[in-house]
């Protein structure tokens, strides 16, 4: 009893802290969570393209992943900007705004196509047969992320700016909204970019002129004379790297299911918005970690999770209807779209139980990320984000393929 009343204080006190902040946090994971089923409708739809492109599947969750990495953390770093009184400036390269929007969209290029190479080659690896050629991976990577970059970095910023206007926390609102806008937008778009692909004389120099547009991104990223972009594509590249690596083993994960997944579209349907509100929860709880550290509200001494109580609180809160939202709303959108379904119930216990799941890991990680990476004199906007959520594409793909077999859907 004790407990559920100091439970019940703690909520009462956070809500009372910041109501505007806690609602703008819940009704952007709501509303993310059903815009995210575009990502999953596209994904179920193409099941043909998937079949027809082998080792695509494995790009796929790692290049979404990817958008949440790069802009999540410049929306943590924003996040942090606000809060210290220091954003603005976003059309101006010798601002700290201006150079970690700049320091985001070469990193995007850089790491597409990283991605392209590391999926052939775990494609290659983990046996996946007639895979595409490294030629269609670097196409549909980099101008996929090209594409979704741009809108990516406008959500970003415009959402940034509305909050400031309106009070918002953005800590709140940033991971939710990036890692919507990154799912509806490049699904589509590395879908749209498979359409460039297996030509015989276009391909290979589309391919070739992605190659050296990735690598000039990152030698200018890395050599670049403003101290700041600089110093973020730096500290960047490293744990985008790991974290491309994780999204790339996530992917096949999936890609190896495709066959039992395709015969039940609407699970396809489930997986990236589930995977979407698995990150966004993680990265609200990093990056309020992360601003907290750097406003000298949580030691990075010791482990304790009495500081960040209130905010595990608070993804406890947001999860519970944002789970049961992205199963029902699964469910739904197949069937408005003719895919097979295993059921509401069937497809709804799929996405609680490997919700909570989901929660319990998340709130290991996102607080391992964000203090682990700042004891050790490291900035927890670069890190946390890429961190946390490429962990949970990787965990919340475990998770989601653990129950659908366990409860017998394949």
């Amino acid at each position: 009893m004790q407990r559920a009343t100091w439970v019940q204080r703690r909520f009462v006190a956070l809500v009372r802290s910041d109501p505007n902040g806690f609602r703008a946090g819940f009704v952007a994971l709501l509303v993310s969570a059903v815009a995210s089923l575009v990502a999953g409708l596209t994904l179920g739809s193409i099941t043909g393209t998937l079949e027809d492109l082998p080792g695509l599947l494995v790009l796929v969750p790692a290049a979404i992943g990817m958008r949440g990495n790069i802009f999540g953390a410049l929306g943590s770093r924003l996040g942090t900007a606000i809060h210290t009184g220091t954003f603005g400036g976003a059309r101006r390269l010798d601002t700290p705004t201006g150079q970690g929007l700049a320091a985001a969209m070469l990193l995007s290029l850089a790491t597409s196509l990283l991605l392209a190479v590391l999926a052939k080659l775990i494609a290659v690896g983990f046996g996946v047969e007639n895979s595409i050629s490294i030629a269609d991976f670097v196409v549909i990577s980099v101008i996929g992320g090209v594409l979704s970059s741009i809108v990516v970095l406008m959500i970003t910023l415009g959402v940034a700016t509305f909050s400031t206007r309106r009070e918002w926390d953005f800590d709140n609102v940033a991971s939710p909204i990036v890692t919507t806008s990154g799912d509806m937008v490049t699904l589509p778009a590395l879908f749209l970019a498979t359409f460039l692909v297996q030509i015989d004389v276009v391909t290979p120099v589309l391919a070739v002129a992605c190659t050296i547009v990735g690598l000039y991104a990152l030698v200018e990223g890395v050599r670049s004379r403003h101290p700041i972009l600089r110093s973020i594509v730096r500290e960047s590249i490293p744990v985008l790297l790991v974290a491309a690596v994780i999204d790339v083993i996530a992917g096949i994960t999936v890609e190896k299911r495709l066959d039992a997944l395709a015969a039940t579209p609407a699970l396809l349907v489930l997986i990236p918005p589930f995977l979407a509100q698995s990150g966004s929860l993680g990265g609200i709880l990093a990056c309020r970690i992360s601003t907290k550290l750097h406003l000298g509200l949580v030691p990075s001494d010791r482990v304790t999770l009495r500081p960040v109580a209130e905010d595990i609180l608070l993804i406890a809160t947001y999860a519970v209807p944002v789970y049961l939202l992205v199963g029902v709303s699964s469910d739904v959108v197949a069937a408005l779209a003719g895919l097979k379904s295993p059921g509401v119930l069937e497809i709804l216990a799929v996405a609680v139980i490997a919700g909570v799941i989901t929660s319990i890991l998340l709130v290991i990680v996102a607080y391992g990320a964000a203090v682990g990476s700042y004891r050790f004199g490291l900035d927890p906007d670069n890190y946390a984000i890429p961190i946390v959520t490429s962990s949970l594409d990787l965990l919340g793909a475990l998770s989601l393929i653990l129950v659908i077999v366990a409860l017998g859907l394949t």
